[in-house]
Order: C-alpha cells, then structure tokens, then sequence
C-alpha cells in the first residue's frame, strides 16, 4: 500500500502514533495507518450499518433507550436500532416464505424462498449451512420420471410452461419422451 500521495489527517494512528491517510476500497473510504507494513490499522469511515429509510416510533427492546428505524443495507432492508453502533439490536424484516417442499438433497429439511443480496429470488434448503441445495426457479413436488430425483423445477421453454428435473446433471424434460412417441 502507497501512502506517499494519499492525503492525511491530523488524526494518529492508535497502535504506533503515525498519521493516518485517506484510502478507498470496495466497502468504502477508510482511513489507514501511514506506517504500512509495520501498522496494519484501519477505520471505516462508514460503518455500513445502512442507511435510515424510517423512524418507525417503537422503543428499542434492548437498549430501551433508542427507537427502531427501518434501514436500507447491504443485504437488504432490516430493523436496528438507531443508537448503533452503542446498540447493535437487529430485526428481520420478514421470514422467509416456507414452500412445504422437503429438501431432494438432505431430505431433513424444507424448501423456502429466499432473496439474495442483488434481489434475485430463490429457494434453497432451511438446514443451510449443513445443506446447500438451491434452486433458482419455483420448484413443484414431483419425481423425475429419468432419473427419480424427488424434485421438480418449473420452467419456460418455447413459449409453454415445462417441468423438469431439479438435478442439475439429469435437468430430463418430464412427459417429453411420451410426447415424443406420440407423433
């Protein structure tokens, strides 16, 4: 790390008393230690807790002192506490909706939707991280008619709605060798 034309604070490093320069990275602007590569010191300049998107006028339950604001964060929005970082009490802001389909994989637990950081939306397993299973088209309960994987994914091909194997090695059209013979 260069620090010889990053500007400087009149703030001191806390570990080895060196001056401390602006830097840029991919969480956003921190401030490090000059004395790089013998201090590795750093401070966020932005603690990433989100943005406030509402004052929602409840009491926080923790603190009892701060009110619980809607934030907008990296992984989406979420419940916290306005006085963070002093109290760092966070909500969900919804659960996650469960499909009442077993997992294929595990078979111990069951399919729920969910959202990923960049707003695609997909089904995974709820044993996670003990299971990894995912999808990410709507499943539908039904057996592999070539292989017998107990999983079934919904997807558009041609125009028409078309079920096929959930394992991906398989992924076998369902009902298109019947098709197939009957013309």
């Amino acid at each position: 790390m260069n620090t010889e034309n990053t500007p400087k604070t009149e703030e001191r490093c806390p570990e080895c008393g060196s001056a401390l320069a602006f830097k840029s990275g991919k969480r956003g602007p921190f401030l490090a230690c000059t004395a790089y590569p013998n201090c590795h010191y750093t401070k966020a300049l932005h603690h990433g807790d989100g943005h406030v998107v509402k004052a929602l006028g409840v009491a926080c339950p923790e603190c009892h002192h701060g009110e619980l604001v809607l934030r907008q964060g990296r992984f989406g929005m979420f419940i916290g506490c306005d006085q963070f970082p002093q109290c760092s009490h966070i909500e969900k802001t919804d659960e996650p909706d469960h499909t009442a389909l077993s997992c294929p994989a595990c078979t111990k637990g069951e399919l729920v939707e969910r959202i990923s950081r960049y707003g695609k939306r997909f089904f995974a397993c709820d044993q996670y991280p003990k299971c990894h299973f995912a999808v990410n088209v709507q499943p539908i309960a039904g057996r592999c008619e070539k292989c017998g994987f107990a999983l079934l994914v919904e997807r558009k091909k041609g125009g028409k709605v078309v079920h096929q194997c959930a394992d991906k090695p398989c992924s076998a059209i369902q009902g298109e060798s019947a098709a197939e013979s009957g013309d």
